[in-house]
């Protein structure tokens, strides 16, 4: 997660990731941009959208859907995909938003991708010397649509197996071609896609809470792996990539998703709560009250109350016109802008269980706590929805290094301390894994154990030297 754009990468929050949508129906631009607004959550630096008519209209910028979209572009065509991003692989720039057109043999391709191409410094310089192909961007959206680009065989099937055999790292694809959709999910099924049915036609999307807003109701997941077409007459089986050992990202149920989304047909508030409960079981709290912290925190919270029976309720509120929050240099800004986010209730006297989504640097925890006591508390007991944060996220989340997350410099009592709260415990992997139903063989632990699936950890070495090379241009 290397940035060279200038931005402050000094963030508490883990930052999301990307979101991708495809369209098949009547005004198929229109339904593309109203279902980035469902994902606005997972990208936030730019959005676009292409659709194809006999010709491509790519309509992209830098911004919110709101903004990017407040022109009302022309956008004609029953075939539409679109792309939320948050530079995980290159910098926060114009020439970095997707979706990324490209000319191939078969035609005019479009490609929007969420997840993250570790050996992407590799292949830009390969396409660039075997193909003498010139790249316009850092993005490695832009590396997965060239290499698709100069891809041999007479199928798509053919040619996104060519390129699944050349990459390494995560990937959720759509591909706008021609008049046709293809779905991808690399062989992890490390990020989401789901395939959704909507009343004149059908939408794939990272996650299908977009599918509601379009009128429209889930089908399924797309699963690891697994290449879906969708042609004139809905969608085709497209065949699969080359199997791996499953590792979905263990984020996208504590933090990433909307809780409205589904992951194997349940809810991800469903499973917030689920880790809310494991939690309250392995560490309860001498608290009158629970209360979360907004928004990803809540429903780990009603969670908590539940196994505990301590009475949940309302403690701190969000300002939702604020927007996120970026860490300054000083201590007392910090806590300003904590403040401009934040507000409580009235606490006086209550021993409060506060429940949050997880810690990386633990400089925003403690103006939290701060607050609820000013408030009233008289205690203030901190439980945490995720294990310890201790290893940094190489496949499309972008949290922090190693030596910043202070979960590798402090315990929790240490934490506690730190954040001035009078206990804090964080859940354990073996309870997390209870809660999503999932286990080490099909999860993506690696931010709490330093674990990564076998092909990442293979690349690391090259990709830190790739990196090296490039910034030494």
């Amino acid at each position: 997660m290397t940035h060279k754009d200038g931005l402050d990468t000094s963030q508490q929050k883990v930052k999301d990731e990307c979101g991708v949508i495809a369209v098949h129906a009547p005004e198929a631009g229109k339904l593309a941009v109203l279902g980035l607004h469902a994902l606005q959550h997972r990208g936030q630096e730019s959005a676009g959208v292409a659709t194809f008519d006999g010709a491509v209209h790519l309509h992209k910028a830098m911004g919110l859907v709101e903004s990017v979209f407040a022109c009302d572009p022309s956008l004609p065509g029953s075939w539409a995909i679109g792309h939320n991003r948050y530079s995980t692989t290159g910098s926060s720039t114009a020439v970095n938003a997707g979706p990324f057109e490209v000319a191939s043999r078969f035609g005019p391709l479009v490609l929007a991708h969420n997840g993250n191409i570790l050996n992407a410094p590799i292949l830009r310089g390969w396409l660039a010397d075997s193909f003498n192909l010139t790249l316009h961007s850092d993005s490695d959206s832009e590396v997965l649509a060239l290499l698709l680009s100069v891809a041999p065989g007479d199928s798509w099937i053919e040619r996104l197996q060519w390129m699944a055999d050349r990459v390494i790292g995560s990937y959720s694809l759509v591909l706008l071609a021609g008049d046709r959709l293809i779905g991808v999910r690399d062989p992890m099924g490390n990020r989401p896609l789901a395939m959704g049915r909507i009343a004149e036609g059908w939408v794939l999307a990272s996650e299908s809470c977009a599918f509601s807003l379009l009128g429209g109701i889930p089908v399924r997941d797309v699963q690891p792996g697994e290449v879906v077409e969708i042609g004139q007459d809905g969608p085709i089986p497209g065949g699969w990539l080359t199997p791996a050992r499953h590792a979905f990202c263990a984020f996208e149920h504590i933090y990433i998703a909307r809780p409205d989304t589904l992951f194997a047909g349940r809810a991800v508030h469903a499973v917030r709560r689920a880790i809310g409960e494991e939690l309250g079981r392995e560490h309860p709290a001498p608290a009158d009250l629970v209360i979360g912290v907004p928004d990803s925190g809540t429903s780990a919270a009603l969670g908590f109350s539940t196994s505990t029976g301590i009475p949940f309720g309302e403690g701190l509120i969000k300002n939702r016109y604020v927007g996120r929050t970026f860490i300054q240099p000083a201590q007392a800004e910090r806590e300003r802008l904590i403040r401009m986010k934040f507000g409580a209730l009235p606490l006086k006297g209550k021993r409060i269980a506060l429940v949050d989504d997880s810690i990386v640097r633990g400089n925003t925890l403690r103006p939290i706590v701060a607050l609820v006591r000013e408030a009233g508390a008289s205690e203030v007991h901190v439980r945490v929805a995720s294990p310890p944060l201790t290893d940094p996220c190489y496949l499309g989340v972008d949290m922090a290094r190693k030596d910043e997350l202070i979960a590798n410099r402090m315990g929790e009592d240490e934490l506690a301390a730190h954040t001035t709260a009078d206990s804090l415990r964080h859940i354990s992997v073996d309870g997390l894994l209870r809660a999503i139903r999932g286990t080490r063989d099909d999860t993506c632990l690696a931010c709490f154990t330093g674990r990564y699936p076998p092909a990442v950890q293979a690349a690391l070495p090259a990709r830190a030297e790739a990196e090296e090379m490039e910034m030494a241009r």
